[in-house]
């Protein structure tokens, strides 16, 4: 007699983890033959399953075959940095419009570690808790595209390509990142500036791989322009940073680039802080443009990006994919680039 019959009643998957000292999610995955525990663990629930004579409820298997109505995202983000980031609150009003015309749900979740998110993936998967994923911030030898692929959970990327990574058949929306640092560097140079820095995004996220390797080949393509590059992690204060590192050397840049609006924004609280006034002593242009470049004084010179319409496309694609769709990769127009009161020819030549 079974321990389901000696107790009159069904064997649950509780019973079965408590049994082989597991969790109750290293035995869903060991008994749907899903990745996520080893074979030693799988061969212990499954025995603890025989022994115990756990059967599969098929009612609630039906209920979960049903379609979550849920998309979710990981980000590895502090919320206070999330508050502050232009970009991040246009990428997700995008992936939202588009999921709200669908009727579908967007699960966020923020993780501390990026090692975290494939927990994550696991865990909804498991529960069922979400039809599929979109990916952000794509690192050099990401696992998370392998890993989805491996977990059977659909997602579609925002950025990248499949010219720059192996996406393990998502779908992705890119920029046209070359077009865009090359209108920004022309534009710099145009005003005679020969001596250009940029404060760029973390060095491990490829979008500021495929950043690095486009300015430069712009820099390259113009002759005369000395081109540098500072890394920092995006915040205010790195940027403040940064900022003043490169002020201080003894040939400074006459004009200074930002991966994001926020490390622009910083910039000219240091030139105030080091006795420098913007445009007059040095130029500053930002990546993406924002409300916020534009109630600085003076406001800053921008590039119109649209990572709303980004989003917007990389959740449309996730939903083809999970009706059945091919996988699609988009490339959008270079940003188009608003001049405004912080950029001037310099007072001398780079």
């Amino acid at each position: 007699m079974s321990a389901g019959e000696q107790h009159g009643g069904r064997v649950t998957i509780r019973q079965v983890a408590v049994h082989a000292g597991v969790s109750e999610a290293a035995v869903s995955y060991a008994l749907n033959g899903r990745p996520g525990v080893s074979e030693q663990t799988r061969a212990r629930v499954l025995a603890a399953a025989r022994e115990l004579g756990w059967a599969p409820n098929i009612a609630a298997r039906s209920l979960g075959t049903a379609r979550a109505n849920a998309v979710g995202m990981v980000l590895v983000r502090p919320p206070r940095v999330m508050v502050v980031d232009s970009f991040f609150t246009q990428m997700l009003s995008g992936v939202e419009a588009e999921l709200n015309r669908a009727e579908v749900a967007l699960v966020l979740h923020l993780v501390d570690a990026f090692e975290q998110t494939i927990d994550v993936y696991r865990r909804w998967y498991a529960g069922r808790a979400v039809d599929g994923v979109i990916l952000t911030d794509l690192r050099h030898d990401d696992p998370r595209p392998a890993a989805l692929r491996d977990i059977g959970l659909p997602g579609a990327l925002i950025g990248g390509g499949p010219d720059d990574f192996d996406l393990c058949g998502l779908s992705s929306v890119d920029a046209d990142v070359a077009g865009t640092a090359r209108g920004i560097l022309g534009y710099l140079r145009a005003l005679r500036h020969r001596d250009v820095a940029r404060v760029a995004g973390p060095a491990d996220l490829l979008h500021t791989a495929q950043r690095d390797a486009a300015y430069a080949a712009a820099a390259d393509d113009l002759g005369d322009l000395r081109y540098r590059v500072v890394h920092t992690n995006y915040s205010a204060a790195d940027g403040m940073r940064a900022t003043r590192e490169l002020l201080s050397t003894a040939g400074p840049p006459t004009a200074l680039v930002f991966d994001n609006d926020v490390m622009a924004a910083a910039a000219l609280r240091v030139a105030h802080e080091m006795g420098l006034a913007v445009p007059a002593d040095f130029s500053v242009v930002a990546w993406d443009d924002s409300d916020l470049c534009q109630i600085t004084v003076p406001e800053i010179t921008a590039m119109v990006q649209t990572p709303a319409l980004q989003a917007e496309l990389t959740a449309r694609a996730l939903l083809r994919a999970l009706a059945g769709g091919e996988p699609t990769h988009v490339v959008l127009p270079a940003g188009t680039l608003t001049a405004r009161g912080s950029t001037r020819p310099p007072k001398r030549l780079g």
